[in-house]
């Protein structure tokens, strides 16, 4: 333990910049390191690019085929023996909450592997995104280790609105995905939890480029701004209505799903005022959840919103798409339809949420076989109920 208090100190007195090196320093004085890298999942989460000095100068590594990826789908740490005589790779997860950064990679002799170290280390992999996440404020290192390629202004702009990609507590788990990754227009997707609520907006964007951009920056920070001062779902999306409203007088408006949950009970409220659909896997069952359809965020001058009730299981998988998804046409013109969503969906039912919007994106890449005219998004949640006291 006292190696680990060791490591732990050293993270949290490191420089926002200088987060591996101090770790890389403390690991090999500690606990006998022979090498340590760090790997960031890339935006489109195809590639676990290696923290370097800029320019880039180390390939990036495919997620669906090495060790490293092997540890980042599995969030278990992976032992990988070496060529190096008596040294074995220990690839752990770096994860913050349920949402995947990347891959930290000790290289140690093997004698120095036991259970006990492999337990500290992988604890230290989690602190070390905890760090990144504080050190995100004050340096872009972090950020453009994850860029496989250029991000477009617009795709800046809507990845620097998002939460996050994952999120896990007891209640439930969230995994989401946008594409094209580098180059995301307006679709957006939000969330917020207390000790007993869980709030969630899922908006399809209008436009492409930066004025989608800044339309969903507008629609969101309104959402946000109402959901901090206390109010319920349907007086948000009124009071974000306004917002976009007063802004494009009906020109431009927001398709936005907004959801609340009770997370001791399950029960939800729901606003509906768009087109993302949901839909929902229960007893391995896909079926489409429709709701009143209510005029989206902006469209006319002060609308009126209701919620409806609506309830959920401990079990269910709901999954939320957008245009981009359930609307996408092959190049011979058909669209990809409500049925070939609702195998996408079967077909994943035995990943974690993290990675579910991912996997049904690449089966909508393969059927669409050409390149995208619209933002697709998938949002997938995992339900669990609370656990019962103990």
């Amino acid at each position: 333990m006292t190696n680990f208090l060791a490591v732990e100190r050293a993270l949290r007195t490191a420089a926002p910049h200088n987060l591996l090196r101090s770790v890389r320093a403390a690991l090999i004085e500690h606990y006998h390191a022979i090498e340590v890298d760090l790997l960031m999942a890339d935006y489109s989460l195809t590639v676990l690019q290696p923290v370097t000095a800029l320019p880039h100068t180390a390939s990036p590594l495919p997620v669906q085929a090495s060790s490293q990826g092997r540890a980042f789908g599995s969030q278990e740490p992976y032992e990988q023996s070496t060529a190096t005589d008596g040294a074995v790779d220990l690839h752990l997860p770096v994860t913050v909450r349920g949402d995947r950064m990347g891959i930290l990679t000790v290289r140690m002799p093997e004698d120095a592997c036991t259970p006990q170290t492999v337990g500290e280390l992988t604890d230290l992999a989690e602190l070390l995104g905890h760090e990144i996440v504080v050190a995100e404020r004050d340096t872009d290192l972090y950020l453009q280790a994850r860029r496989a390629s250029r991000l477009t202004l617009a795709a800046e702009m809507q990845w620097q609105l998002l939460p996050a990609r994952a999120c896990a507590r007891p209640e439930y788990a969230i995994g989401a995905q946008l594409e094209p990754a580098y180059d995301i227009h307006g679709d957006n997707f939000d969330w917020s939890t207390t000790a007993e609520t869980l709030t969630l907006t899922v908006t399809n964007g209008m436009g492409e480029g930066i004025a989608a951009s800044l339309l969903t920056n507008l629609a969101i920070n309104a959402l946000r701004n109402a959901r901090r001062a206390g109010i319920d779902i349907a007086d948000q999306a009124a009071l974000a209505d306004q917002a976009v409203y007063g802004q494009y007088r009906g020109h431009q408006y927001v398709s936005t799903l907004l959801l609340s949950f009770e997370l001791a009970t399950g029960r939800g409220r729901v606003v509906d005022a768009g087109s993302p659909q949901l839909w929902r896997y229960r007893d391995r069952s896909v079926e489409r959840i429709e709701f009143d359809p209510q005029l989206p965020l902006g469209m006319i001058e002060e609308s009126d919103y209701t919620a409806q009730d609506f309830q959920v299981l401990p079990g269910d998988r709901l999954i939320f798409a957008s245009d981009g998804v359930y609307a996408a046409t092959h190049e011979g013109g058909e669209t990809y339809s409500e049925r070939a969503l609702a195998r996408a969906i079967h077909a994943t039912s035995l990943l974690p949420a993290a990675a579910v919007p991912r996997a049904i994106l690449q089966e909508l890449s393969a059927y669409r076989d050409t390149d995208p005219d619209d933002d697709a998004l998938v949002l997938c949640m995992d339900w669990f109920g609370r656990p019962s006291p103990a």
